[in-house]
């Protein structure tokens, strides 16, 4: 429930609405037969909070008639589950299962092609081409630590460069290349011929 919430809303609301909502449908029983009208009153600070209440019901009620109230874990499962796209599906693979799964976020699309390991701007080909450089039981830490990281250092809107530790390695980073000493002590360079700058 929370991977459907958490559509074109933030991590902190998502964690305000999630426990009032669990609370009051703690199964895919009890949600696919609840009261539209109360399931949209408990998640309306979330955002869109119609459609949310329709993918809601609408997955419980799949679990319920179709995978006898349990999630499944096969993606081809979980996709048809009204709300639940590959990114959906490799979260709950990932996270819930275990399993191998690379969710390919805003975060994730962004970072890794500012690291140049593809230039795709589609999740699904973003997807299918990091997991082909990777180990599968490392997906879902890889997808989850690229999250954390745009969230923290590689903001979008002010990336902070100066204190990323891939740097050196970034063709997008917005910071001179130091030397390895120099770098480590935090000291700052001065800003040399050609320096690379962030791709429009």
């Amino acid at each position: 429930m929370a991977t459907i919430l958490s559509a074109q809303s933030t991590d902190a609301r998502v964690n305000l609405v999630t426990p009032d909502l669990f609370a009051a449908y703690p199964t895919p029983e009890a949600l696919a037969s609840a009261s539209p009208e109360r399931v949209e009153e408990l998640i309306h600070s979330s955002g869109f909070f119609r459609a949310k209440t329709r993918s809601l019901m609408g997955m419980a009620q799949a679990l319920v008639e179709r995978f006898d109230g349990e999630v499944p874990s096969d993606m081809a499962d979980l996709v048809t589950l009204p709300g639940v796209g590959r990114k959906t599906a490799n979260v709950i693979r990932s996270v819930a299962f275990g399993l191998p799964g690379l969710p390919v976020d805003t975060h994730v699309g962004r970072i890794v092609r500012l690291l140049g390991l593809t230039e795709q701007t589609d999740p699904v080909k973003v997807e299918a081409q990091i997991t082909g450089l990777l180990p599968p039981q490392d997906w879902g830490a890889f997808s989850l630590r690229l999250i954390l990281h745009g969230r923290a250092v590689c903001v979008a809107r002010r990336p902070r460069c100066e204190a990323c530790i891939l740097a050196d390695i970034c063709p997008s980073a917005r910071v001179p290349v130091l030397a390895g000493p120099a770098r480590r002590s935090g000291a700052r360079a001065a800003r040399p011929p050609g320096l690379r700058v962030r791709k429009a």
